[in-house]
């Protein structure tokens, strides 16, 4: 027991001069039949060994920073105060799109910033910072690996911010389709295919409530082949085969089969149109 005691005490003397107990997420298009998730988690375990890491996704589609920007947007508030995300999708630095720390949230977010954090957020961060330090490799094809692991053990030290390099004033922005909304129609788009071929929208429960004003309603989709005239509550609301329109956990209205898959079946993808009319 005393043994164990000491262990304790060794740790928890480590966290306090580390600064707080690190949790680092990753987020990533490297796919997991490859080399890359093995050679950052080692390098973190090495660099920060009393780290906890979770693996968000490493299946976002190679490149595609809206995909990523939604699984991160869905994610990062279910996360306690100070994580530290690692996002490494189309990561090479260039003058446009450097490198940085944003905090938000009470949290670090690492990556490049090529629009996926401002696809991601809400509100404007409350600090971005130009990552502008010497990296621990020769090569700049492997960001995660080669910078932000880097990055991540300065923040964790309880190091400042500002001595990884100039403050910016704003996010790059990427564009980004929002719906529209008339007093009788809403316009929206498919903005997530899960893996379950569940067809994630863009139009959320409050837009929804407040134009719909309790009326009746029909959700138009697939060239308005396909209809729904109720939001459910669970897929189970309807029988097997059947389409069910509702909200998502995150607040968006999704449209899926039961025990189907809602995309290949109804022919949706990325940036369909969805319509909602009222009255």
């Amino acid at each position: 027991m005393a043994c164990q005691g000491n262990l304790i005490f060794a740790r928890d003397l480590k966290i306090r001069h580390l600064g707080f107990m690190a949790l680092i997420a990753l987020l990533s298009d490297w796919g997991t039949k490859d080399h890359y998730v093995g050679m950052v988690k080692g390098k973190i375990l090495t660099k920060i060994p009393e780290s906890d890491i979770i693996d968000i996704s490493h299946e976002i589609p190679p490149f595609n920073l809206n995909n990523a920007a939604f699984v991160l947007r869905h994610c990062y508030r279910q996360f306690p105060e100070k994580t530290i995300f690692i996002v490494d999708i189309t990561s090479e630095a260039t003058i446009e799109m450097p490198h940085v720390v944003v905090e938000y949230a009470g949290s670090y977010f690492i990556g490049a910033d090529n629009g996926i954090f401002s696809l991601a957020f809400d509100e404007d961060p409350d600090s971005i910072t130009e990552i502008d330090i010497y990296q621990d490799t020769h090569t700049f094809t492997f960001a995660a690996f080669d910078l932000f692991v880097k990055v991540a053990q300065h923040i964790v030290e309880g190091k400042e911010i500002s001595l990884l390099g100039p403050k910016r004033d704003r996010l790059a922005e990427r564009i980004q389709l929002k719906p529209v909304a008339e007093p009788d129609l809403i316009k929206g788009h498919v903005t997530y295919v899960d893996n379950y071929e569940n067809v994630f929208t863009n139009i959320d429960q409050e837009l929804f409530l407040r134009i719909g004003q309790k009326r009746s309603f029909r959700i138009l989709f697939g060239a308005s082949r396909y209809s729904v005239r109720q939001i459910s509550q669970s897929y189970k609301d309807v029988s097997e085969g059947e389409i069910v329109a509702l909200f998502s956990s995150s607040g968006f209205l999704q449209i899926a089969v039961s025990m189907g898959n809602a995309s290949g079946l109804l022919g949706l993808k990325v940036n369909d149109m969805i319509r909602v009319e009222f009255g």
